[in-house]
């Protein structure tokens, strides 16, 4: 399993240019951190802004986990979802298939565990989950831990939820500062599991209702680019990242509020891969 800290190139969807301060500054961040970026093939449209959804999830350095990308938020909006069958096939990566629904959204790569909320089982209209559960651990070659979904986010992402601090050592975003009752839910999920849970907190009487974005940072390989919202919570955030992850130069690139305001940030927008895969036959390899 390929984690983020092990990454060193972004993608982005060409679409990120319909957010012009977001397409700016992050881009220039990524440069001074001497992190190489390429736009994706066929992703001008600013509505396939998302490449972590639809982009397969890299397993090894030359292997990647190509999924079926069709949510049910996006039933009656199929336009946000682009040709990702065509842009896999050309970046010519080597792929193994599998007819589940997933979203990349919603997976949270450990060194060997996943960590994704129980709305995949939704997606896939699961009967039997302990069985669906194995059939994911076998496909991602790692543990998967379920974790409850925020009803309140339709999309039911995990990136938006938890972040991988190091070895079932996990951050948790600010639920303590306006959902106790999911804050509970998840800590009792995690720790069941096995895993030592960090939190952020606002300390403030009203925190933004945008605030859960800060924990949707990107991270390449010993950079954290954190989303700067023009809020003041912003310092209050990067003061935090920067204490979870002492190893780590966290850069704050401002101006997503945008972005935000539309439903994602830094980590939705971006794919980050370790390369360089080697070229590969367009068939899928048989599972």
């Amino acid at each position: 399993m390929i984690c983020d800290y092990q990454t060193n190139k972004v993608y982005l969807a060409e679409g990120i240019k319909g957010y012009p301060k977001v397409a700016e500054n992050l881009l220039y961040a990524l440069y001074k951190e001497g992190i190489e970026t390429e736009y994706l093939p066929d992703s001008k449209s600013k509505k396939h802004v998302w490449a972590r959804d639809y982009m397969p999830i890299q397993l090894e350095e030359n292997l990647f986990l190509k999924y079926v990308y069709n949510p049910d938020y996006l039933k009656s909006a199929s336009e946000y979802i682009p040709p990702y069958i065509s842009m896999i096939k050309s970046l010519k990566l080597k792929t193994k298939l599998t007819m589940f629904v997933i979203d990349g959204g919603n997976v949270v790569k450990f060194r060997d565990c996943v960590l994704m909320t129980d709305k995949v089982l939704v997606e896939n209209c699961v009967r039997n989950e302990l069985a669906f559960q194995r059939a994911l651990e076998d496909l991602f070659e790692a543990d998967v831990v379920f974790i409850p979904w925020d009803r309140y986010e339709m999309f039911g992402h995990a990136d938006g939820m938890v972040r991988a601090i190091g070895y079932k050592h996990v951050l948790l975003n600010n639920y303590i500062d306006y959902d106790k009752n999911l804050r509970m839910e998840i800590l009792e999920r995690l720790t069941k599991e096995g895993f030592e849970v960090e939190e952020l907190h606002f300390d403030m009487p009203r925190p933004s209702r945008y605030s859960w974005a800060y924990l949707n940072f990107l991270q390449v390989r010993n950079r954290i680019f954190v989303p700067g919202l023009g809020l003041e919570e912003d310092e209050k955030a990067l003061e935090q990242i920067k204490a979870f992850y002492p190893n780590h130069r966290v850069v704050m690139v401002s101006g997503c509020l945008e972005l935000v305001r539309d439903g994602g940030a830094l980590n939705c927008v971006t794919w980050n891969i370790r390369t360089p895969p080697p070229p590969a036959d367009d068939d899928d390899l048989p599972l």
